[in-house]
């Protein structure tokens, strides 16, 4: 890759140090390429990164996820391209029976799932994306659609956890016509997904608006700066909450945790709904985003009978909430059903 000239752009020398600054600790790193001028970029960009000092060990994976005749050839195409550039790459094969609907989630998940186990293989600790500016700005207003809460507001973070490996998004400042101008620029080949273009997918419907949302002012820059600003506020509000928790006194008996339920009456009501959705985590009862408006009639329900000084029992997402007349709540385990008894 030759260097760019202009210091300040973000692919320059210059700028891939501040890019790619959080990598210098990995133990290893896995670059996720499909092929595409955004992971295309990602790659030689990493590539350059670590050719100018010494350098945790880099890996390449594509995942097919065996949706398309083409995935095979995009596979070997990155394979090919990323040991011009002296990277090893593994296709990772997404196996199995198909889901008839929610297919684009269900190949996210397992696609994260493949990289994971990969990334571990590999010994390294870190995976890396290349989601970008117009990513951000198109999950957000997906997840608007849906009824999001202020946590799913926050967008996609640049550095995550995913079962112990750090997920990282450098490019999630950058428009994806910065990187695709870079890759005509620099001469760096990729290839077109054509389900980019197929209108049955939610994103590829909002990548067609985002024009439109950007004539009124509702630029991808402004919509990730609110991602940003809700990722502030998410992250002050959830550190209130694990304060109110604690004040809570719980404590995990026979695999039932407990805490007081003055705290959900005490505090505002998204504290509330925070502790109650923290006891669910501390449970190992993890709650969807899909499910906020359950779990927002759950803590409402609770709020009014912990007020009340009644008992209350009720069930959300395979767990078990029981609130006493002395004033806990217990999260545990949904017991399991006789159905025809």
């Amino acid at each position: 890759m030759a260097p760019i000239s202009t210091p300040d752009d973000p692919l320059s020398d210059e700028g891939l140090e501040r890019l790619f600054s959080s990598l210098t600790q990995a133990s290893g790193i896995l670059i996720a390429v499909s092929g595409g001028p955004d992971s295309m970029a990602l790659m030689h960009g990493l590539a350059r990164w670590a050719s100018l000092k010494r350098r945790p060990p880099i890996h390449v994976a594509t995942v097919d996820h065996g949706l398309r005749p083409e995935a095979a050839d995009e596979a070997a195409f990155v394979a090919r391209e990323a040991a011009l550039l002296g990277l090893p790459h593994r296709t990772l094969l997404w196996t199995g029976e198909k889901p008839a609907t929610g297919i684009q989630e269900a190949a996210r998940e397992a696609r994260y799932r493949l990289l994971v186990d990969h990334a571990r293989e590999m010994a390294a600790s870190h995976l890396v994306t290349a989601h970008t500016l117009d990513d951000q700005a198109e999950t957000l207003m997906m997840r608007l659609a849906r009824g999001s809460g202020l946590s799913g507001l926050a967008g996609m973070r640049r550095d995550t956890d995913r079962r112990g490996i750090r997920h990282v998004r450098p490019l999630l400042g950058l428009p994806k016509s910065h990187l695709l101008d870079h890759c005509r620029h620099q001469g760096w080949r990729f290839v077109t997904d054509p389900s980019n273009a197929d209108e049955r997918y939610a994103r590829v419907r909002w990548r067609r608006l985002m024009p439109l949302l950007a004539a009124e002012g509702l630029t991808a820059e402004r919509l990730a700066r609110f991602a940003e600003r809700a990722a502030q506020a998410d992250e002050a509000l959830d550190a209130k909450a694990r304060e109110a928790f604690d004040r809570g006194e719980p404590f995990i008996e026979a695999g039932i945790l407990s805490f007081q339920a003055k705290i959900l009456t005490d505090e505002p009501f998204d504290i509330a709904l925070r502790v109650l959705e923290l006891a669910l985590g501390e449970a190992g009862l993890d709650l969807d985003n899909s499910r906020l408006h359950r779990l927002e009639a759950c803590t409402e329900r609770l709020r009014q009978a912990a007020g009340a000084g009644e008992a209350l029992s009720l069930t959300i997402a395979g767990a078990h909430l029981r609130l006493t007349q002395a004033g806990r709540v217990s999260v545990g385990p949904e017991p399991p059903r006789h159905r025809g008894r």
